[in-house]
């Protein structure tokens, strides 16, 4: 099948795009998922200068890259949520305005209907990101939510989300939800109401990341079989649960690259999901998208990692196979 090795640029964005695809070309990727923030993919910029994508496409064809999606994850962030000001930190001046919560989640939606309108400019199919979670707060049930609260948050994830989703189906764009606790979806059963409470319209799917499922103890071959025809991107991200009877796996207010915690994220190959596995559920699927590394892993070198990356992913990527392996011994 020989699938396109891509990198997301969501951690590089500290570098400008030429640098960032340099490395990636020199590392050995095929393509970069681009993020849409630093200067990788400005979404103003893409629909008010007619010649930015061009731009951006000639950049990256320099180095013998292609690119399949977008990224949107910080402003689609903001959509759902409840802004705070962690927001202020991740989201460009423009959306975040004066604070303003309602302001705030008023133009984060304008600005994903944009991203929409860029990627059909740049002339990729996918983006992907994050819905923000008015509920997500209510995780643990206590205080105690009731399924009304609960109901009411998928509701709203809705009536935010369908405007939008008109937009990218009207651009013939397909927005992949980054299944990830703080979203509407962050497991099975979550994805599985969250597309119930958009009545399964087709503009609205997944990008698949086992790592966010593996620390959670959420089987990620399962994710696969249950939406098989809903797996738009694919994230190749290792992970490792580090519990030792000290922490939980809640993360104990400690942050990424602290040994204390109960999990980690890490390069692909060195933590413990099994991504032998999760190619053949792919290959079931009939998953033909990129396998688009996100590399994160804050005991390691990043550039070592990502070069690293791209070798485990070229040598995990098969294709299935067109024949029974004992035909041969069929009755004719």
């Amino acid at each position: 099948m020989s699938r396109l090795i891509t990198l997301f640029t969501g951690q590089w964005a500290d570098l400008t795009l030429d640098d960032m695809a340099r490395k990636a070309s020199d590392f050995g990727y095929q393509g970069i998922e681009l993020a849409c923030w630093g200067d990788h993919f400005e979404v103003d910029k893409a629909n008010s200068d007619k010649d930015y994508c061009s731009q951006r496409r000639e950049l990256l064809e320099k180095y013998d890259l292609q690119c399949k999606a977008i990224s949107s994850h910080l402003v689609g962030q903001a959509v759902c949520d409840k802004i705070d000001e962690r927001h202020k930190a991740i989201l460009p001046p423009h959306v975040w305005g004066n604070g303003d919560p309602a302001g705030v989640n008023k133009r984060a939606i304008e600005e994903m209907k944009n991203t929409a309108k860029a990627a059909q400019k740049m002339g990729v199919e996918v983006v992907n990101g994050f819905t923000g979670s008015s509920i997500w707060h209510m995780l643990y049930s206590f205080p105690p939510a009731s399924e009304k609260m609960i109901a009411d948050g998928f509701k709203q994830f809705a009536e935010r989300w369908n405007p939008i989703l008109d937009v990218f189906g009207e651009c013939g764009v397909r927005f992949a939800l980054e299944v990830h606790p703080t979203e509407i979806a962050f497991d099975i059963h979550t994805a599985q109401r969250a597309l119930e409470a958009i009545d399964n319209r087709e503009e609205f799917g997944f990008n698949f990341d086992p790592s966010h499922l593996h620390w959670q103890g959420v089987d990620s071959v399962e994710f696969i079989r249950a939406f098989p025809d809903r797996i738009y991107h694919c994230h190749i991200k290792d992970a490792i649960v580090t519990l030792n009877g000290r922490s939980g796996i809640l993360g104990s207010h400690l942050n990424f690259g602290d040994p204390r915690r109960g999990w980690d994220f890490r390069s692909p190959g060195r933590g413990t999901i099994n991504f032998e596995e999760i190619i053949r559920a792919l290959n079931q699927a009939n998953y033909q998208g990129p396998l688009s590394v996100e590399w994160e892993d804050c005991g390691m070198d990043r550039e070592h990692g990502a070069k690293e990356a791209c070798e485990f992913v070229q040598k995990l990527d098969f294709a299935p196979s067109n024949v029974q392996f004992d035909a041969a011994f069929a009755e004719s």
